[in-house]
């Protein structure tokens, strides 16, 4: 495990970069990378940001340490898994520089980022609960990476830049198919399927069949845009919700009634212990109990089959959920770094303009050194990224990164939702399969050597 730290910094934010920074101990910068801001500049980056924040709290910038046990982990890996704990723990929202330290007979991350976000412009809150989270973080980085083998991760979100481009084309309605195809092999009813379309990122409408509902039903990916409808023009015959019910194999739902007490969530009760063996009517207890609880479970899921189904839709779901989750993130942090240097360009093109019209434009850059920096990076940043400066639109830009956040909640809600459903299921199918496993008691022989006997 690493060691991790944190502490505010009030004052000489550009003094604890440049040390961070020292080239002595980054292998002549190597070992130094940024976010949302140039690590020369950064000092002035975070002041901007900071001048537009509304509360009045002294700390400027906060300095995270992440060490690591001498001897586990190289260089190279050491800085990934730095900037990994660094875009997890900040999100994409705060710029930050980071560095690692290779002078020391143990390797170890700076990470220094600014106090305010710069997307609402509040302050980062440090506390006992923050902390814990940071360190929860950087165990779980230090467990996947098992300090010395990094683990691919999933499909990385693509850059802003790209998304944005990729608007036009038949490429992703291919894809569309795919998943149609993939979710309808996978699902038992047509609800189930529309969770795990909405598992995978799709935005859905038009599904149902009531009467008011739309025509066709319509699916939007968590990359574009414009919503395309499920008719024989936009995706093809097999594809309208009609023909996507029609191959979904259906299955009446049981109905069945269910005992007071939730029996299905309890397990199955151990007999094989010595006080149920010396005791008869404890173990005729217990065998009752027993048979409530897997008879329970067989109400509520059916056959072993259809149970082990469920779980693998609902562990589809949950996967396909956290992935899409991951996407999001992604992307909600180039765009989060977009609307950064939006605007900072904004703010500042007025003194580009102005510098441009002076009568003596040595002595304006000295005085608005700061601000011609920031307009200069902000442009180069956005022109990069094949933003269109003339249509910049900051609140648009802002609305679209809320709308994420709103699409990033529902993710979450549904593969957590997912994993507890996951959870319970697995319980059943133990319960259901420990039961079945075991060797009952004869009760026709049982019940037939009583009527012989009735002493009995």
């Amino acid at each position: 495990m690493a060691y991790t730290k944190i502490h505010a910094i009030k004052a000489t934010v550009d003094k604890a970069i440049d040390y961070i920074c020292n080239p002595d101990k980054t292998d002549e910068q190597i070992y130094v990378s940024s976010y949302a801001c140039a690590p020369e500049t950064a000092a002035i980056d975070f002041k901007y940001t900071l001048d537009h924040c509304r509360e009045n709290s002294p700390n400027k910038a906060y300095h995270l340490i992440q060490a690591f046990a001498p001897g586990e982990v190289s260089y190279e890996e050491a800085h990934r898994i730095g900037k990994e704990l660094a875009d997890k723990v900040l999100e994409g929202k705060y710029s930050y520089v980071l560095t690692t330290h290779i002078d020391k007979g143990h390797i170890h991350n700076h990470i220094i980022f600014c106090a305010a976000d710069n997307i609402e412009h509040n302050k980062y809150h440090d506390c006992k609960q923050s902390y814990y989270h940071i360190r929860k973080l950087s165990d779980e980085l230090c467990k996947e990476h098992n300090l010395s083998i990094i683990i691919p991760g999933g499909e990385r979100g693509k850059k802003y830049k790209e998304w944005q481009s990729e608007q036009n084309g038949s490429t992703w309605k291919t894809q569309l198919r795919r998943d149609i195809n993939f979710c309808i092999k996978s699902a038992s009813t047509y609800e189930d399927f529309l969770l795990l379309m909405r598992a995978k990122g799709y935005e859905i409408k038009g599904e149902s069949f009531e009467e008011s509902a739309a025509k066709y039903i319509s699916f939007r990916p968590l990359d574009k845009e414009r919503f395309v409808r499920g008719n024989t023009k936009s995706l093809g015959k097999e594809y309208t919700k009609e023909r996507i019910r029609e191959r979904i194999e259906m299955k009446r739902e049981r109905k069945s009634v269910i005992p007071k007490k939730d029996y299905s969530a309890r397990r199955l009760i151990d007999t094989s212990d010595e006080k149920f063996q010396n005791s008869p009517g404890l173990q005729q207890w217990a065998t009752i109990e027993n048979l409530k609880i897997a008879a329970q479970s067989y109400n509520e899921v059916g056959f072993l089959s259809d149970l082990k189904h469920q779980i693998t839709v609902k562990t589809e779901a949950g996967k396909s959920a956290k992935q899409s989750v991951v996407k999001l993130e992604h992307r909600m942090k180039d765009l989060a770094e977009i609307i950064k240097y939006a605007e900072q360009y904004k703010t500042n093109r007025s003194y580009h303009i102005a510098y441009k019209k002076s009568k003596n434009p040595d002595t304006y850059f000295r005085r608005y050194e700061s601000q011609r920096i920031l307009y200069g990076g902000a442009r180069r940043v956005l022109e990069q990224a094949g933003i269109n400066l003339k249509g910049l639109n900051v609140d648009k830009l802002k609305a679209e990164y809320q709308e994420l956040m709103k699409q990033k909640s529902k993710l979450t809600s549904t593969y957590k939702d997912c994993e507890k459903e996951v959870q319970s299921l697995n319980r059943k199918l133990e319960n259901l399969s420990q039961y079945l496993g075991q060797t009952q008691p004869d009760f026709t022989s049982e019940q037939s050597r009583k009527k012989n006997n009735p002493i009995l």
